[in-house]
């Protein structure tokens, strides 16, 4: 039975933890966005909207920006769509039909679109796939596109992306003449699939298979090319990177570890299990389940972070998971969620679900401040602001969250999922209603005559009703996630205990509903002590604080300077209480611990050991570090 996600329009957040960011992008952040693509913010400039303005014949000038550029409006033109699916605004809509028209009138009559070689030298349009992003910019453009149909029901973006994915389709693919290429960087073969889902268009599910099945042939395709265009590289230092940075380095089935650039795995991993899933492929799916283990089993940060080195923004070997340096890009947080849903689409198992949740409620959160107004880029664990101003391995450490970067592709790609966010709250398949996430809610389902009320205060509190309204009777399987780090948990139908063992981590209940039922689920949520594998260095005799799905951190407003001193009391009960007016509202967690301290001497190091004192610790959720000022955090503290 197809497995579907529900289009953000069905499922409206009510209020909690997840709907305060969601209606801060809506109501702030895709604003924001749209002034910087306009070059309305000082010290925030773009460029993108008026690069697509002078390859229309609007305006006069350069191309200015990165390569890739274009990526940003059609990011923001996507959580636009999802925007409007949930809050229709008129005003918002023209403007975006304004831009819209912008692009088709900046398209080639051949279909071609990008403004970058457009404005710059169209002659060396597809001559050096490996760097320059065209079909990175064509697929978020058609993600952008399907999202704008889906909203709105209009097909000029649309059309123009169709008749651009005609002139991809007649340069690309196995037939003679054609050229072999794929993508440096991985994104069209997903939303090729997304548009082989709306179309039916087999040709279209084609050419997303071909560019995944052409990677990493040999002759390779990128030694091809750069022979071919006299050796020259766009990016400096580029062919130090290898293979391996663009996952090329040998074809995709044969691929069982997670290397180079995180973003672009995640991308490639998302099309590699949807195409899996659309075509029954099982070893293709094996290999996609081989990846998802190297991934979340030996690279993944507890945040949900995934991208260790900074070095070609790329995954490291395993275990190699360092604090203070870690990268672990927003967008990587956002592709591992992305990549967690196709395999949840694939396959009902808690395992996907989790790991969604772990890095939306962690490494993907605390890319954004609470008030919508600056980002993080990189996510660490770790962060001593002195030391990032001085080391060369630190710098790219941000140490406050900026207004926007000169490469924004993280800020755009959190506004479109965070808009986007209810559509993942629930899935169904044939006869089944699966709930995914936890959070007050409404969800419609109109061919079924249901209507689906959820309230909760989760993360911070366990217990979730969810009220089933039928107009009519109806018989269907309702299945609610039982989340990994819960060990106890239990039911109620209709005030009455209800007993059914987890199964894949989701426990269900089939009954023919009829008006008002009421399901209550309560997750025992105690604080937990996490303790990394001694395999992992940097974390050995350290251990890390969660509830529920949320990571916790300690920062120095609220304990002081030298977190490093600090530990925690193997024999504390730390103690979770929520706090209103903190931050929005959000649960603390405080322990009793000791700090360290030396004598008064300057030097490094003694011959007597440091003086222990009791400490008051004070942890806060790792999303919302970084809010009240620039100060130490850190996130692993050592126990004794």
């Amino acid at each position: 039975m197809p497995h579907t996600f529900f289009l953000p329009r069905y499922v409206h957040l009510t209020s909690g933890c997840m709907a305060r960011p969601h209606r801060t992008v809506i109501e702030k952040v895709i604003p924001y966005q749209e002034k910087v693509l306009r070059d309305e913010v000082p010290d925030a400039p773009s460029h993108a909207i008026e690069n697509f303005r002078i390859a229309a014949g609007e305006s006069s000038g350069e191309f200015q920006g990165m390569v890739f550029q274009d990526s940003d409006v059609a990011k923001w033109l996507e959580a636009t769509a999802y925007s409007l699916m949930v809050r229709p605004d008129p005003d918002l809509e023209r403007r975006a039909d304004e831009v819209i028209s912008l692009i088709g009138k900046a398209q080639l009559p051949d279909g071609y679109l990008n403004t970058y070689f457009i404005l710059t030298d169209i002659e060396k349009r597809w001559t050096n796939l490996a760097e320059c992003h065209e079909l990175y910019c064509a697929g978020h453009m058609l993600e952008a596109a399907i999202a704008y149909f889906q909203a709105t029901g209009k097909r000029e973006l649309l059309d123009i992306m169709l008749r651009f994915v005609d002139h991809i389709d007649s340069r690309f693919g196995p037939e003679e003449g054609k050229l072999k290429g794929y993508p440096g960087h991985q994104e069209i073969e997903l939303a090729l699939l997304k548009l082989y889902e709306l179309t039916g268009e087999k040709r279209h599910l084609d050419l997303a298979s071909f560019f995944i099945e052409e990677r990493g042939r040999q002759p390779h395709y990128f030694e091809w090319e750069w022979e071919k265009r006299g050796r020259t590289s766009f990016w400096p230092r580029f062919r130090e990177l290898g293979h391996e940075y663009s996952q090329s380095h040998i074809p995709v089935r044969e691929q069982r570890e997670a290397v180079g650039h995180a973003v672009r795995a995640m991308y490639m991993y998302t099309a590699l299990a949807d195409l899996a899933r659309i075509t029954g492929d099982t070893l293709l799916w094996e290999t996609a389940q081989a990846l998802w283990k190297d991934v979340t089993r030996r690279k993944m940060y507890l945040t949900g972070g995934i991208g260790a080195s900074a070095f070609g923004e790329s995954f490291s070997i395993a275990y190699d998971l360092p604090n203070d340096r870690a990268y672990n890009e927003t967008c990587a947080s956002i592709g591992l969620f992305f990549w967690a849903s196709r395999m949840l689409r694939k396959e009902i198992d808690a395992e996907y679900s989790d790991v969604m949740e772990l890095a939306l409620y962690n490494g993907i959160l605390s890319g954004m401040s609470l008030d919508g107004s600056r980002f993080f880029y990189v996510n660490p664990l770790e962060v001593w602001p002195e030391a990032c101003r001085h080391r060369e391995d630190l710098r790219h450490v941000m140490t406050t969250r900026q207004k926007w970067f000169g490469c924004a592709c993280c800020p755009p790609n959190l506004a479109r999922l965070l808009a986007s966010i209810g559509g993942y709250y629930y899935s169904r398949s044939g006869s089944s209603l699966f709930v995914h996430f936890y959070g007050s809610s409404n969800l419609t389902i109109e061919d079924w005559g249901v209507t689906v009320e959820q309230e909760t205060e989760y993360p911070w509190d366990g217990e979730v009703k969810l009220s089933v309204i039928a107009r009519e009777p109806r018989e269907f399987t309702l299945s609610l996630r039982i989340p990994g780090w819960c060990n106890d948990f239990s039911l109620e139908m209709n005030g009455e205990a209800y007993t059914s063992t987890p199964e894949r981590g989701y426990v269900a209940i089939r009954r023919t509903w009829n008006g008002r039922d009421t399901v209550r689920l309560r997750l025992s949520m105690p604080v937990m002590k996490i303790y990394a594998s001694p395999a992992v260095r940097e974390n050995v005799g350290k251990i890390a604080l969660k509830r529920g799905p949320v990571i916790y951190c300690l920062e120095e407003v609220d304990n002081g300077k030298d977190l490093q001193a600090l530990a925690i009391k193997r024999d504390s009960s730390p103690v979770a209480r929520y706090e209103s007016s903190l931050l929005g509202g959000l649960t603390t967690i405080t322990a009793e611990g000791v700090r360290l301290t030396a004598d008064d001497s300057a030097a490094p190091y003694h011959t007597t050991p440091p003086t222990r004192s009791p400490a008051y610790l004070v942890f806060i959720p790792y999303y919302a570090w970084n809010n009240r000022g620039e100060g130490e955090m850190r996130v692993w503290i050592r126990e004794e």
